[in-house]
């Protein structure tokens, strides 16, 4: 019988369900898309392109491996954990010779990649460009299609889309710069192969001598394609080949485990992928749980007359929460087939979004499973079925004539219940603001930040209403300034409290969380900003325009007269056992001239091979002090020791360790200097014209004061803030369309209210004038709290980052988040308001229900 008046009540109270359904459909959505982006992280497929036509292919293991083994209770446990490196890694070349010994192989083709970027205009869309030998264009395979192989040192061959976006035909020329200096080419040939063009990159070919030059690594290939013999299949020959290779550290791959091997950085973006995804949607989870137990609240407060009705006529409690029970899996499930279904193209168009971004690599694709829908629809059916249960419990289990006396009027009492938890989940916000206060590295700190924000919405939610009367206790004084719109404000608000809280809530929420997710990087971004700009001593500044500024244009530099020292600097990532720390690389000669981190321990003169300089926080978090040895794998995988040297103050202007540039360079991908630090000597006069002059015939570089260098930080702390912004775009929409529909169901079931109110002699404008009233109200204390939890994360989020307590705040952003949350407030007030006033008053105070 429940289950009956369930579905009469769903199908005659549509507009009363509207507003369940939305918060519902767009949470799915929500969950759905995060879902997807998880999925993609940890199955997303990686197909290969140059190695398509190897079906076994022997790399380097691009993994670092820490094995622990703990005794507990007499019982040994192992355990086996990994972390990728950030470059390429690279095999021993003489592996090939013991592929060729396993029966069964056909041929062996060694691989050399390596940085090839071409120096002419491209049409379409920039392609990363990879340099290889021709021995190695079987593995996709390329044949030539035009002209002929290179043969010496001087050629080059192109494969054809390159060709075709750059105009190139054989007998062009084509400038590349490579690992070392940019040199110019004869175009001998284009490329093709059968299996179609490159979709993600472009292909260069260099003569074997040649291409062994540029990849700067004698002994070493970057793969190896196995080919097997006549019939062969690919997974008995990759068995004898894995157990041929037991006892070293090289990987066997077949089909889609090729991938990886040829986009590395594509195999790394799962990782950071899983971790977006995973942060996105615990914070989607959270914040859909807060709004549409909101949501619901509201629904079934608005309904407490009926509810009370049939707790009159003899409906017992059990009863009327199956009924409501069923009714939210009834709208649940409605709601969350058609969000899970939105979430796809939704989550296509995030992928799609992280991928001209630059987050994500194109080569890793997006996984369109059924598990997140899954997972949503069924999050969306439990999660409206409790919100429903736990809202009407109230007016379930008091008797029916109390139940009829409560649904006139609002209780005026905040329930025990709800006050503890109110409180609870305070104090548990409170403890994340603490704890985030001491937390000084963005992984571990990030999460919490949002987590904070969302717990101390979740108790502004709790104890809204108490809050609400609290607020309209200060405001009565200039909301009765108003006149008769502002008397009535002023009663709706002491009154309905607990409704207005169902609209502070969602505005405290979205104004808390974007405030949050704008400010956390710049405050980040200005601190590392203070610290660089303190510790540069640098006049000039060579900015790479493209892949870097080579060696030969810093050496130029250094000759110069009156150029005391000039500093290459390339950045990377290292590991400290498991631990990721970024790394910088460094010229010794002249250093302390250049740069100045604020060395607070041991001393940078002397500094290099062999030494390193680490920040205060790694030395803490490594037990290191001047003097100790310092473990780690370089960018390639390459295990060094090295001794500290110094440790400073400035790690976050400076990064965390910094090592000798050449060690580190020779383990990178592109060894070119990110930039190059030049002081002058005093008196001498060297400027802008004169450094410029010198490096002419190195495009890649551009001379800077230390002043515009500095005013170049704000452009990539600016799209670390648009990242985060896209990361968490998703959840603030979300929660702006919550506050659009909270606000609107509000308004529109007061349409007996605004009747009686034009019968009572109220004029159609005083009415409007009311609702604007109490929106503004109710959006100044939404501003008020989010500002005050944004403000209260924040703060925690700098001190334990930087040291101090000084959180950037951008006046024109908070501006323009206060004023679009209140263009959404007086919109969705002022809309549902004028609809139902259109209503002659008489009707609506006849009208049934």
């Amino acid at each position: 019988m429940m289950l009956r008046y369930a579905l009469q009540t769903v199908r005659h109270r549509k507009a009363g369900f509207l507003g369940a359904f939305v918060a519902l459909l767009c949470a799915t959505a929500l969950i759905t898309a995060c879902g997807t982006l998880l999925e993609t992280g940890l199955r997303g497929t990686i197909r290969t392109e140059r190695y398509a036509a190897a079906p076994v292919l022997v790399s380097a293991d691009r993994m670092v491996h820490e094995t622990t083994v703990k005794e507990k209770k007499g019982k040994t446990k192992t355990k086996h954990k990994a972390k990728p490196v950030a470059e390429r890694a690279w095999l021993p070349a003489a592996t090939a010779d013991t592929v060729r010994a396993v029966p069964g192989v056909e041929r062996v083709v060694p691989e050399l990649t390596f940085q090839a970027v071409p120096l002419a205009r491209t049409s379409g869309a920039h392609r990363p460009s990879y340099g290889h030998a021709w021995s190695s264009a079987p593995l996709t395979p390329f044949t030539i299609a035009d002209g002929q192989p290179p043969r010496s040192a001087d050629e080059i061959v192109v494969d054809r889309a390159l060709a075709a976006r750059a105009g190139l035909r054989p007998g062009s020329e084509l400038t590349v710069q490579s690992t070392g200096e940019p040199r110019t080419y004869r175009v001998s040939g284009i490329a093709h192969t059968p299996r179609g063009d490159l979709v993600h990159q472009s292909a260069l070919f260099f003569s074997e001598d040649e291409a062994r030059r540029l990849s700067a690594r004698d002994g070493q290939v970057s793969a190896i394609g196995v080919l097997p013999a006549p019939g062969i299949g690919a997974t008995e020959l990759a068995a004898r080949v894995r157990q041929a290779l037991a006892g070293t550290t090289a990987q066997v791959g077949t089909g889609d485990d090729r991938g990886p091997v040829e986009f590395p950085d594509a195999a790394g973006a799962r990782t950071k992928l899983v971790s977006m995804g995973g942060a996105m949607g615990g914070t989607s989870l959270l914040v859909a749980i807060l709004v549409v137990t909101g949501t619901f609240a509201l629904s079934v407060q608005q309904r407490h007359r009926e509810l009370a009705l049939l707790r009159a006529i003899a409906a017992t409690p059990g009863q009327l929460r199956r009924m409501i029970g069923r009714e939210a899996l009834l709208v649940g499930l409605a709601a969350g087939t058609a969000g899970a279904l939105a979430g796809l193209p939704l989550a296509a168009w995030l992928h799609g979004r992280f991928v001209d971004s630059g987050v994500v690599p194109a080569a890793l694709e997006r996984t369109a499973g059924v598990f997140p829908m899954f997972a949503a629809v069924a999050a969306g059916l439990l999660g409206s079925w409790a919100a429903a249960r736990i809202t009407g419990r109230r007016i379930t289990r008091i008797r029916p004539a109390e139940a009829l006396s409560e649904a006139a009027v609002e209780r005026r009492r905040t329930g025990r219940l709800r006050s503890v938890a109110g409180t609870l989940l305070l104090a548990a916000g409170a403890v994340l603001v603490v704890v985030l206060g001491s937390l000084r590295t963005e992984p571990a700190s990030t999460p919490v930040t949002f987590l904070a924000v969302v717990v101390l919405a979740g108790a502004v939610s709790l104890l809204g209403p108490l809050l609400v009367r609290a607020a309209t206790a200060l405001l009565a004084g200039p909301l009765l300034l108003a006149g008769p719109g502002g008397h009535l404000a002023t009663a709706n608000l002491r009154g309905n409290a607990t409704r207005m809280a169902s609209a502070v809530t969602p505005l405290a929420l979205l104004i808390g969380m974007t405030c949050t997710v704008l400010f956390v990087t710049p405050t980040l971004g200005n601190a590392a900003r203070a610290q660089a700009r303190e510790g540069i001593r640098a006049d000039w500044v060579l900015a790479a325009q493209g892949p870097g500024v080579t060696r030969e244009a810093a050496e130029r530099i250094r000759r110069t007269p009156g150029v005391a020292a000039a500093t290459e600097i390339v950045h990377t990532s290292v590991r400290v056992g498991l631990a990721k720390y970024t790394a910088q690389g460094v010229t010794p000669a002249g250093l302390t001239r250049t740069w100045d981190p604020r060395v607070t321990g041991g001393t940078l003169d002397g500094f290099g091979e062999g030494a390193a300089a680490v920040s205060e926080l790694a030395a803490d978090r490594l037990g290191l002090a001047p003097g100790s040895p310092l473990k780690l794998t370089l960018g390639d995988g390459t295990p060094v020791t090295l001794t500290v040297a110094a440790v400073y103050a400035h790690g976050l202007g400076f990064g965390d360790l910094t090592l000798p540039h050449d060690l580190v360079a020779a383990h990178m991908d592109n060894p070119l200097a990110g930039s190059v630090l030049v002081a002058a000597e005093p008196g001498s006069g060297v400027g802008r014209e004169q450094l410029a002059a010198v490096i002419r015939d190195f495009p890649g570089a551009l001379v800077l004061s230390a002043a515009q260098a500095d005013a170049a930080r704000p452009e990539r702390q600016d799209a670390g803030a648009e990242i985060n912004l896209l990361a968490m775009g998703l959840v603030l929409a979300f929660t702006a369309v919550s506050v659009v529909n909270t606000l609107a169901m509000s308004t529109a079931e007061r349409f007996r209210e605004f009747a009686m109110l034009r019968l009572a002699g109220a004029e159609r404008r005083q009415v409007l004038r009311m609702l604007r009233t109490e929106a503004l109200a109710v959006l100044l204390i939404g501003t008020v709290l989010g500002s005050g939890i944004a403000l209260a994360v924040l703060t925690a989020f700098s001190v334990g980052m930087t040291g101090v307590a000084a959180p950037a705040v951008l006046p024109v952003a908070y501006a323009a988040v206060v004023g679009l949350a209140g263009l959404l407030a007086l919109a969705a007030t002022a809309i549902p308001g004028r609809t139902a006033l259109r209503v002659a008053p008489v009707e609506v105070a006849t009208a049934k229900g």
